[in-house]
């Protein structure tokens, strides 16, 4: 039996990842298929991957394509599984047992011929275990003919999430927050020293390299060093890129990202790359680094309707960092300024960059925004059929008029104002501190307790929608109770 446990690193840090139960199902599950890690560079696939092979198996057998080149000559001359398999049991010195060991291909970008062997895994041998990942893989796995469509599971490895971040720097800190239940009230002190590693994270953000160095040597300018390396390590990916797609134009989507999110709208505009950019000159570089795990992209919706991506408008989207960490790094804020609460012209984008990087995963349909002449709604999301509108606040500033207009106006099932105010109730909308974003682990409370509140509004408002038609009706409804009560909910004390 294996289980999601933490894990020492080699260099004696510990941390946990979330997705280690996404891979743990991923072997318990019967109908299981070549397994594909996708994801930015250094966000911890490597790790992970032989970490699970460490803890859930008998033993595993690593192969790095971009390391050994003779690796390559087994592919390109064999397509039979069992034949590739006896070979690579010959050069790890290991015997390869189906179920047992667990088999690691990485940097498989630097060989398509073993990206393209893993549906004969899945046809002939998939008794075997094999997960593969590798840099930039995304970009590949994007053009039709290079992986084998329909043959492969595949799983998305982000930086880590707050709740990631607050286990492996503060554990005493974190055992509460897992611990928090919905009809909890939240103390004065627990808030403020969530809201403080909420802060620290938004300036480390989740690259396990950053995070382990802080908890290491508490160091900022250490952070800063290794946020400049990765960004520069990034930038030399581009640089190295030699397909169609022009590698300059790639350079320059990615470093006018910041200039973006400074807008008012934050709405992606090409002049902004170049004067007089049109979208045929950079649509594919911007598909590229999206595909790369290296921007997210949030489509503009013309009705905040079920289903959501019936209406997006592809010409209308923004553009955010994978990590805001990174961003904060790329946009060159002084620590003081977020750690002091002061107001600086980029809160508002950082701040919903992090929002957005902690719903990555969270819900079946990425999420959208809504923008006309008159209103906009930062995030819309879609859970089942229901649309959740979504506001983001930097400080603790109640909603924008356009924001109250449309839930008083539409009556959604759940209305949720993210800020560095504790939970409470204003009217319909549902205030949650920043802190509270995270879906925690798959086990975990915290990202039970998120839902929990989430379905609690859902339940609220239906409640309150049936009173409304029973009154206009004057008639009694079944099932309806005849007294609106208000759910008890989590409070949190603010100071």
């Amino acid at each position: 039996m294996c289980y999601a446990i933490i894990i020492p690193e080699k260099d004696g840090v510990f941390m946990k990842r979330n997705a280690m139960q996404s891979l743990i199902n991923w072997k318990n599950d019967p109908e299981r298929k070549p397994l594909i890690l996708r994801g930015a560079r250094q966000v911890g696939k490597t790790w992970l991957m032989k970490e699970f092979g460490q803890t859930c198996y008998a033993n595993y057998v690593y192969f790095n394509f971009d390391e050994e080149d003779e690796l390559k000559s087994i592919f390109q001359a064999n397509k039979n599984p069992h034949r590739i398999i006896e070979l690579l049991s010959m050069i790890s010195g290991e015997k390869i047992q189906p179920g047992e060991t667990l088999i690691l291909f990485d940097e498989i970008q630097e060989c398509p011929e073993a990206l393209n062997t893993l549906k004969y895994f899945k046809e002939k041998a998939n008794e075997y275990h094999v997960v593969s990942a590798g840099s930039l893989l995304g970009t590949i796995l994007a053009q039709p003919k290079s992986y084998p469509v329909g043959m492969v599971n595949l799983l998305d490895i982000f930086p880590l999430t707050f709740d990631e971040f607050l286990e492996a720097t503060d554990p005493a800190l974190y055992t509460y927050y897992d611990s928090i239940q919905k009809e909890q009230t939240i103390e004065e002190i627990f808030h403020s020293r969530l809201s403080e590693a909420c802060n620290y994270y938004f300036i480390i953000g989740g690259m396990p390299e950053c995070v382990s160095s802080w908890i290491k040597y508490k160091d900022p300018a250490r952070i800063s060093q290794i946020q400049r390396e990765l960004i520069e390590i990034y930038e030399n990916d581009f640089s190295k890129h030699n397909g169609k797609i022009n590698s300059g134009r790639i350079l320059l989507v990615f470093r006018s990202i910041v200039a973006q999110l400074a807008k008012p709208n934050e709405k992606f505009m090409y002049g902004a790359v170049r004067e007089g950019g049109r979208a045929r000159d950079f649509e594919e570089a911007i598909e590229w680094l999206v595909s790369a795990g290296m921007l997210n992209r949030v489509y503009n919706v013309s009705k905040m309707e079920h289903p959501l991506s019936a209406f997006d408008k592809l010409d209308q989207f923004k553009l955010f960092v994978f990590d805001t960490g990174l961003l904060k790094h790329m946009a060159g804020i002084d620590n003081s300024a977020i750690l002091l609460k002061s107001s600086y012209q980029f809160k508002g984008a950082l701040t919903e960059n992090y929002i957005l990087q902690q719903l990555q995963g969270q819900f079946e349909i990425a999420p959208r925004y809504y923008s006309d002449k008159n209103s906009e709604i930062d995030f819309v999301l879609q859970n089942g059929t229901d649309i959740i509108p979504v506001e983001v606040k930097a400080g603790e500033d109640k909603s924008a008029p356009s924001f109250k207009r449309y839930v008083a106006e539409n009556h959604p099932a759940a209305a949720l104002r993210f800020s560095k105010r504790g939970y409470r109730k204003d009217g319909d909308i549902t205030n949650l501190p920043l802190w509270m974003i995270c879906s925690g682990s798959q086990t975990g409370s915290i990202g039970t307790f998120m839902s929990a509140l989430i379905m609690m509004a859902f339940r609220l408002s239906r409640v309150r929608a049936l009173a409304r038609i029973q009154q206009n009706m004057d008639l009694p409804l079944p099932g309806l109770p005849q007294t609106v009560i208000t759910l008890p909910i989590t409070k949190i004390l603010l100071p």
